[in-house]
C-alpha cells in the first residue's frame, strides 16, 4: 500500500525536525532560540515537495494544491508535537520542560501540555504562512488553474 504524498512528506518534515533538534540538543545548542527558527526549512522542503509532486502528476488546481500543501505541513506539525510530548515525558515530564530555556516561549512554570499547545499554535501559524508563500511561488511559476 502506497502512502499518500501528504503523509509521506509530513513524515519527512517530522523526521527532519526531530533529527535537527536531537542534534542541536546533543551539540549543546538547544538553548539558542534563533537556531529553532531553522526548522522552517524542513517545513518548506516537505510542502514544496508535495506541490511539486502534484504538478508533476498534472494536478494544477490552485485550491487542491493548497489543501494538499496544508495537510502536509499540518501532518508534520502534529507528528512533531506528538514526538515532543513523548520525548518530554521520557526525560522527566514537567521537570524537563521547566529546565528548558525561558527564551523559547515564556517564563514561569509551563507544563508539558502548556508547552506543547503553545508550540502547536506556533506550528499551525507557520504552516499557514509556508503554504501561502509556496502557493504564491508556484502560482507565479505555473498557471495552475
Amino acid at each position: 500500500m502506497k502512502l499518500p504524498k501528504e503523509l509521506l512528506n509530513g513524515g519527512i518534515i517530522f523526521i527532519g525536525i526531530g533529527a535537527y533538534f536531537l542534534l542541536m540538543n546533543a551539540l549543546g545548542y538547544a538553548d539558542l532560540f534563533y537556531l529553532r527558527l531553522l526548522n522552517v526549512f524542513f517545513v518548506f522542503y516537505g510542502v514544496n515537495r508535495t506541490i511539486e509532486m502534484n504538478i508533476n502528476e498534472g494536478k494544477k488546481n490552485f485550491v487542491d494544491n493548497a489543501i494538499s500543501a496544508m495537510i502536509t505541513s499540518l501532518t508534520g506539525v502534529f507528528l512533531s508535537i506528538v514526538g515532543l510530548v513523548a520525548y518530554s515525558y521520557m526525560n522527566g515530564g514537567d521537570a524537563y520542560v521547566k529546565n528548558l530555556p525561558e527564551s523559547f516561549l515564556f517564563g514561569g512554570n509551563p507544563s508539558v501540555n502548556t508547552y506543547s499547545i503553545c508550540l502547536l499554535f506556533e506550528g499551525i501559524a507557520s504552516s499557514v504562512i509556508v503554504t501561502m508563500l509556496l502557493m504564491l511561488y508556484w502560482n507565479n511559476r505555473h498557471i495552475t488553474d
